[in-house]
């Protein structure tokens, strides 16, 4: 009787084996996609950190450049810009950077014997086209006052 019960188990360890693989194959599979997904989580992370960066750079050489211009009487000129290059800093190449400068309505602000102008200062960086999947985008916008001495 005991050599019955014996053979009528002989298949199942076959079935557990199989079923083994099948399950571990699977979990397998769950953590190559897992990583896939965590591993351009990380790049799109580092992508927005460096756009934003470009955008930050791009005010902060707008904002010098308006010191110099203003104390020309020269404002705005030569920040309008769009560049593929954005300052030419290595770590920020393939970004597209656009520049626009506005001054206010009322040109000059008259203080004793100088001069306040306001500017208003907006820096978008973008790297990639806007309909493809690693598309990124920031822009900042910050507000100048700049002083001049009178003639």
């Amino acid at each position: 009787m005991r050599d019955g019960l014996i053979n009528k188990q002989r298949g199942f360890t076959l079935v557990m084996a199989i079923f083994m693989v099948v399950v571990l194959s699977l979990l397998g599979s769950y953590m190559v996609r897992f990583n896939k997904v965590q591993l351009a989580t990380e790049v799109y992370a580092l992508q927005n950190a460096r756009a934003y960066q470009a955008a930050k750079a791009g005010l902060g050489w707008a904002s010098a450049t308006l010191m110099v211009q203003t104390s020309n009487d020269q404002g705005c000129n030569n920040i309008n810009m769009t560049s593929t290059n954005p300052l030419i800093l290595p770590a920020m190449a393939g970004f597209t950077m656009t520049l626009t400068c506005t001054q206010f309505p009322n040109k000059l602000y008259q203080e004793n014997q100088g001069a306040y102008y306001i500017y208003l200062i907006q820096s978008r960086s973008e790297w990639g086209a806007y309909n493809s999947e690693d598309y990124v985008s920031r822009q900042l916008e910050k507000t100048v006052i700049t002083y001049a001495l009178l003639p």
